[in-house]
């Protein structure tokens, strides 16, 4: 397996990363020079996206957590075949559970998650496409939550930095059962669990199209 990145969140500015092997754009492929260490944008405003230009400066960004984020608590949901894992306090909302499988994830219904609205192998596949780490699964006590792969950064249209395959996240604390192998670090700067994505990119509509420079 590839080395992993090392990712140090630059106090109120740029995630700065280092031993990156592959730095990719999800839409389009498109494969970035990552040699030495590269500063990555994390306020939204960088005319050269994904890379940081210094505009965290000029607009006064800050990286501190908000006081009405989502509680880090998790919760689990135990069914006859799998039982499911969720800690919303880190769900980046990429809604990829509630469209993939309605039957188990349940919008508006409380509880929101069934286990046994599926098959355990329905089940399964769809918590392994969970980006941000939020949900995790267990079978017969033994949980299963990480992936194997090469580490890597995609990098999502409009989105969060999608990391796979783990990276040495430095100076963070972890929510409870988090991964460290896949989870999403905000890009818009507007999430409220900084540095990780809260899915804020689609409240405050983020285009990550290079931004004019004044």
């Amino acid at each position: 397996m590839s080395q992993k990145p090392t990712i140090v969140a630059r106090k109120n500015g740029p995630y700065l990363v280092t031993s990156c092997q592959m730095l990719k754009e999800y839409a389009n492929g498109t494969v970035y020079d990552t040699a030495g260490t590269v500063a990555l944008c994390r306020c939204g405003g960088s005319s050269n996206k994904p890379f940081c230009d210094g505009t965290h400066n000029k607009i006064g960004f800050t990286d501190e957590k908000a006081p009405d984020r989502v509680p880090d608590k998790r919760e689990t949901y135990v069914g006859a075949a799998v039982t499911i894992h969720d800690n919303r306090g880190i769900c980046a909302h990429a809604a990829r559970c509630t469209e993939g499988l309605t039957s188990v994830f349940r919008l508006g219904t409380d509880p929101w998650i069934d286990p046994d609205g599926a098959d355990a192998e329905a089940v399964i596949a769809q918590i392994t496409q969970c980006p941000s780490g939020a949900l995790s699964y267990s079978v017969d006590g033994v949980e299963h939550r990480d992936r194997e792969g090469d580490p890597m950064i995609l990098i999502a249209p409009n989105g969060p930095y999608a990391i796979f395959g783990g990276a040495d996240l430095r100076d963070v604390t972890w929510a409870e059962g988090a991964s460290k192998e896949h989870f999403d670090l905000c890009r818009c700067g507007h999430s409220k669990n900084k540095p990780f994505c809260d899915g804020a990119h689609r409240d405050h509509p983020f285009d990550d199209a290079p931004t004019p420079a004044d």
